[in-house]
This record gives C-alpha cells, sequence and structure tokens, in this order.
C-alpha cells in the first residue's frame, strides 16, 4: 500500500488521533508516551545544563551579555518549533523532517531533508559519546578512553533496545539529577552574590550592556548558543508511539524549547554575575566550572563537571540514539534504506536493528573522528540547520500551495522568519561544516540516482 496523505475526515477520527494506517503504513510501534514524556524526553535531548560546557565561548562572543545570547536564541529558534508543530498535526508519523518535506513537497526532496537530518542525528551520539569519555578520562586517567565508550554506547542500546517505556522512565530520571545540579549551582551562585563574591552584584549587564553592546557580536554569539537548542525537533521522531491526539506533539516541542530557553537564561546570568570580567577567562572550554567553584567551591566544581559529562555520554546520547532509529526505521520502510532498518522486535515493539546499526556507527566514529571532535560537531550543525531550512519550505508549501490555506501568518509568515534565522546561523557557519557538508550531499545525490536507476526506492503517491 502507498503512503497517502489523509483527508480532514481522518485526522479527526478517534479523538484527533491520526492512524499510521492512513498514510499506508502499519502501527508496529508501540504507543505508549504522554505529553509529558514528550516534554521530558525533549527537554533531556536539549540537556537543561547544556550552557555549562560552552558558556565561556558564548560570554566572549557576546561582550559579556550571554543571557542576551540565549534569549535571542530561544526566540529564534521558536519559529522552526512552530513550524515542527504545524507539520506534525498534518503527518503525525515517524520520520520527522523526512516525512514532512517528502509530503510537504515531493518525495525527492524528502529523501534529500531525510539525507541531511542523517547527518545531524546520526553522528551526534558519537560526538556525545567522544566529549564525555574525555572529560571522564581527565578525572581518571588511569581508566582508558575507550571503557568510557563502551560503557556509554552500551548501556545506551541496552535501554532503547528494551522499549520506549523504559527509555522514558530513564529519562525522568536523568532529567531530575540534571535539574538538582542545576538548583544547587543556582542557589550557590545567588548566595555567592548577594556575599558579593568576586566582585559580584546583581544587575542586568547579562541581559543588556549598554557600554559593550554590538549587534554583530551578540549574533555571533547567538550562531553559538543556539545550538544548544537543537534536540527539541527530536520529539517529532515518536509521533507514532504518542497517544492523545495529533497535536500533543507539537505541543511537547514548543513548550520543551520555551522551558530549557529559561533555564539556560537563568543559569547564564547567574553565572555572569558572578564572573563579570568575561575576557580574563583562562580557558574558555572550563570558564563555568571556575566560576562553580567560586560559587560553591571544588565540590561544586567537580559537581558540574560530571554531571555534564553523564548528561551528554548517557541522558543526551540516549535519546538522540531513540531518535535516529526512528529516522532509519520510517526512510527503510519507504525502501530508501536497505528493508532490514526497518524491522521491529516483535516484543518490545522498537526498531532493533536501527538501535544497533547507530551503535556500531558510534564506536567506529568515536575511534576514527577521537582527535577531531571539532569536525564532527560541525558535520552535525551542518546536518541540522540544512533539515530546518527544508522543514519551513515544507511548511510554506504544503499549507499555502497544495492545501490554499489563508492562515498567512502561521503557515507563511512564521515560517518565513523561521527560514531567515536559520539561514543567518547557517551561513555563519565555519568553511569547513560547509564543506563537509556538501561533499555528504553529494553522496546523498548520487545515492538517490542510483535507487532511481536501480529500481529499489518505491515511488510514493504523497499528493
Amino acid at each position: 500500500m502507498e503512503p497517502v496523505v489523509p483527508t480532514k475526515q481522518q485526522s479527526n477520527a478517534q479523538g484527533g488521533q491520526t492512524n499510521v494506517e492512513q498514510f499506508g503504513y502499519k502501527q508496529e510501534l508501540k504507543r505508549a508516551l504522554t505529553f509529558w514524556d514528550l516534554l521530558i524526553y525533549g527537554l533531556v535531548f536539549m540537556v537543561p545544563i547544556a550552557p555549562f560546557g560552552i558558556y565561556g565561548y558564548v560570554a566572549q562572543g557576546s561582550n559579556g551579555m550571554v543571557a542576551l545570547a540565549y534569549l535571542v536564541g530561544m526566540i529564534g529558534m521558536i519559529f522552526s518549533a512552530l513550524s515542527y508543530a504545524r507539520m506534525s498535526e498534518a503527518f503525525p508519523i515517524a520520520g520527522s523532517v523526512y516525512s514532512y518535506a517528502q509530503r510537504g513537497i515531493n518525495e525527492h526532496v524528502g529523501f534529500f531533508a531525510g539525507w541531511v537530518i542523517l547527518l545531524d542525528y546520526i553522528l551526534i551520539p558519537a560526538l556525545l559519546y567522544l566529549v564525555s569519555a574525555a572529560a571522564l578520562h581527565d578525572m581518571a586517567p588511569e581508566i582508558p578512553i575507550w571503557i568510557w565508550l563502551v560503557a556509554f554506547i552500551g548501556i545506551n542500546t541496552v535501554i532503547n533496545y528494551f522499549g520506549i517505556e523504559f527509555t522514558a522512565k530513564a529519562n525522568k530520571v536523568i532529567v531530575v539529577l540534571e535539574l538538582i545540579v542545576l538548583v544547587v549551582f543556582v542557589v550557590a551562585a545567588i548566595i555567592a552574590i548577594t556575599k558579593g563574591v568576586n566582585g559580584a552584584e546583581f544587575n542586568f549587564k547579562p541581559l543588556y550592556d549598554k557600554e559593550h553592546f554590538s549587534m554583530s557580536a551578540v549574533m555571533g554569539a547567538v550562531s553559538i548558543a543556539v545550538l544548544s537548542f537543537l534536540g527539541f525537533d527530536a520529539i517529532s521522531t515518536l509521533a507514532e508511539e504518542t497517544k492523545g491526539g495529533k497535536k500533543v506533539v507539537g505541543r511537547a516541542i514548543i513548550f520543551s524549547l520555551l522551558v530549557v530557553g529559561v533555564l539556560f537564561i537563568i543559569q547564564t546570568w547567574v553565572a555572569a554575575l558572578i564572573w563579570p570580567d568575561y575576557a580574563s577567562f583562562e580557558n574558555a572550554d572550563v570558564a563555568f566550572y571556575q566560576i562553580a567553584e567560586i560559587a560553591g567551591g571544588p565540590w561544586l566544581k567537580w559537581t558540574t563537571i560530571l554531571a555534564t559529562a553523564l548528561a551528554w555520554g548517557i541522558a543526551d546520547a540516549l535519546v538522540a540514539q531513540a531518535a535516529i532509529s526512528r529516522i532509519l526505521y520510517s526512510m527503510a520502510r519507504d525502501k530508501k534504506l536497505p528493508k532490514i532498518l526497518s524491522k521491529v522486535h516483535p516484543k518490545y515493539q522498537t526498531p532493533y536493528v536501527s538501535t544497533f546499526l547507530v551503535a556500531t556507527i558510534s564506536l567506529v566514529v568515536t575511534i576514527g573522528f577521537a582527535s577531531q571532535i571539532n569536525s564532527l560537531t560541525s558535520l552535525v550543525n551542518f546536518g541540522a540547520l540544512t533539515a530546518f531550512l527544508f522543514l519551513h519550505l515544507s511548511v510554506i508549501n504544503y499549507f499555502v500551495r497544495k492545501q490554499k490555506s489563508k492562515d498567512y501568518l502561521n503557515h507563511l509568515v512564521f515560517p518565513l522568519i523561521g527560514f531567515v534565522i536559520i539561514g543567518y546561523v547557517w551561513f555563519n557557519l565555519d568553511p569547513t561544516s560547509k564543506k563537509l557538508g556538501f561533499v555528504w550531499m553529494a553522496i546523498g545525490i548520487i545515492y538517490m540516482i542510483y535507487l532511481k536507476l536501480a529500481k529499489k526506492d518505491s515511488t510514493l503517491n504523497v499528493e
């Protein structure tokens, strides 16, 4: 059966929950996730304490207005979240931007969108494992880095193998632990500020400093800070495992972005107050941890370091592996990738073959890119931002051109704003990321031509 676009009447059936059968698929994945599960999933992916690791660079780039950089970043990403919400309501199926571009524009653009998002999702787990393992190796040099890598990959693969409910339960524990560390830091920081430690005092300079304000500097810092928000889009990959109606995914995407944005602003604001002289950081990589030590002592410094390593290596990588396995599953069942990747476990109802493939790729990539973290980061950023551009175009084409929508605010203005913002950030990516990204895109074109010539892919009825 060929995937089709459901009618409005079909989409409103059964309390607003669109069945995947209406798109020509079977309901193979288990519907068990609620709005709160998705919200927590998004928070875990974006990591509530993400600024810990890149604080120094954002602070220096923004001339100390680090809270402003995160505020602008959050506002900018909201438009992308709105586009995800619109498309997830129209097409509540696994596949994320692959499925949205496929049905919003055409199947060829859909394949291309899926191909570039693969570059993001399939490398994110490896990047997270590598950074976390390196951090823990620095804390315990006697333990070889490969042991940390194998441990991280093994733990997350087992959790994802045993089902999305098991993953959701693990997410809840993880996000609570992250929030506890965050609250402890914020409380310690506020106490330190009230005591005037390191000359700290309450003011609005981290949000706006008239003396040092520069739009170009702030926007340059935003291009770094905005990457902390990447991950809210992964919620859309769980559409076929969600219950409660077709709007649940969209609401979770928007709320998770807003919640994590507020947390980012609060923690960076108090950090900037404790160490206002952003130009004096000896090492931007560890700037936040030095601030934590000033606020609470060595124990808080090491607590934030350990929390960052585990948040990336276990929490973030866990949900990243779940997300990419759903993308692979979705593309494979459309015969855009080897069919075996669409196999679902008969008992746990998880795409276990894709899950194991991601684990294998992560292990290989962590070994190959062990000394090239910057290159790996560049590839991840290129894939995510390019996919967002396809997303905004899909909203405009599907609703305005195909559906003749008159809701120009939601279906034209907001997506256009989102396209411009993402385009600006994409334009400011470093040249290396663009070169490597274009190579990946060229490989995708060659592979797509091969599929057509070999007639190995399915022709989808998405009109």
